[in-house]
């Protein structure tokens, strides 16, 4: 109907299916604009908010707070002052919630795809754009490509986006090519090989982020840009407490007080979080593959790669986004950026900056990246 549009549940990440609305953050007769946050939504991995997509007056809210919805569900309507409350009405009462169409499908592709790479199997996901230099991103210690559920979507408007499960972790092989930065950034480069991508923008998380800088230096025809969020690589301090923690952990009580690290506010730590780690951790070899990459790369308590107060050299742009609550990486590494790097530390953030913050950081890279 013109002059009406639509608020409709979002999908964040590769398997999110439904939602459960949180609260509402503006009001009825607010006159939104682009970007502006709507209404909070809770996913079974994380809440994040709604952001406005195209501007308009607030009309109506069709979701009420604490419902669970399906993704595409109507959640409210903008539309400007001269449409009636007949009209809106009649708007809600005939949306139908769109249909997959097979364009969307094929574009789509499987949720997950997999590459042998030096005889081992890695998970990994291709989404957004046809063309254009892609977005490559790599997470941290212990994460997976899930780390990157409010990215992917977002950037992938824009650019080709690829995330990966580095080996041992995630659902790929457990087992490691090596247990220092340079074996793991090798490794990178061996997988953009195979997917047959000869350079891509890196964004890279914690231990991530010291893999791309890594590899801005060892091949930096690999490389066009660099966006690291709470990297390591640029100072000694690392919180073994967490890496080590992580690693041991066998059960929801000591798992759970551990991952409530990376977040400034706790409650972030759903029950289906810890469970999902739990089931990562509790496949055959994955504790001691974890405990063997701690030593390797923080050994004595500190970190022993710092490929990040290198980076001046390369020439790269360099993008760096810090949580100034972070009590896994400190904050004070941003200190250590580059000459000419973009730096940008989120107050109230802890470790996670792409999940916490997530629709601030996708414009940080979005803008970094350019077009």
């Amino acid at each position: 109907m013109a002059g009406i549009t639509p608020i409709i549940m979002p999908k964040w990440g590769l398997s999110m299916t439904e939602g459960t609305v949180g609260a509402w953050l503006v009001e009825v007769g607010t006159e939104i604009t682009v970007g502006m946050p709507i209404l909070d939504v809770e996913t079974d991995k994380i809440a994040n908010a709604v952001e406005a997509p195209d501007p308009g007056l607030l009309r109506r809210k069709v979701a009420n707070e604490g419902e669970l919805l399906p993704v595409k569900a109507l959640l409210g309507v903008l539309a400007d002052s001269s449409v009636s409350e007949a009209e809106i009405d009649a708007y809600v009462a005939a949306y139908v919630m769109p249909a997959s169409g097979a364009d969307d499908q094929e574009q789509a592709g499987p949720a997950y795809l997999y590459a042998d790479v030096d005889g081992l199997r890695i998970r990994y996901a291709r989404r957004g754009a046809v063309q254009g230099t892609p977005v490559l991103f790599v997470h941290g210690f212990g994460g997976d490509l899930d780390n990157w559920l409010f990215n992917i979507d977002a950037i992938g408007e824009k650019h080709p986006v690829i995330a990966l499960d580095l080996p041992g972790h995630g659902q790929s092989e457990v087992k490691l090519p090596g247990v220092s930065v340079e074996a793991l950034a090798d490794f990178v480069a061996r997988f953009m090989d195979v997917i047959e991508v000869q350079q891509a923008h890196l964004v890279g998380h914690s231990v991530g982020g010291a893999i791309a800088a890594q590899l801005a230096l060892s091949q930096p025809q690999r490389v066009a840009t660099l966006s690291l969020i709470a990297s390591a690589g640029f100072g000694p301090e690392i919180n073994t407490g967490y890496t080590e923690g992580f690693a041991t952990a066998a059960s929801r009580r000591d798992l759970k007080p551990v991952l409530e690290l990376l977040f400034k506010d706790p409650d972030l730590v759903s029950r289906k979080m810890v469970d999902d780690v739990l089931k990562y951790k509790r496949l055959d070899g994955v504790g001691e593959l974890l405990l063997a990459l701690n030593a390797g790369l923080f050994a004595n308590g500190r970190q022993l790669a710092k490929p990040g107060l290198a980076l001046a050299a390369s020439g790269k742009p360099v993008l760096m986004v810090w949580g100034q609550d972070d009590q896994i990486v400190p904050a004070a590494h941003a200190a250590q950026a580059p000459a000419g790097a973009t730096v940008e530390i989120f107050d109230g953030v802890g470790h996670m900056a792409q999940m916490e913050r997530a629709n601030e950081v996708n414009r940080l890279i979005l803008r970094h990246i350019g077009d």
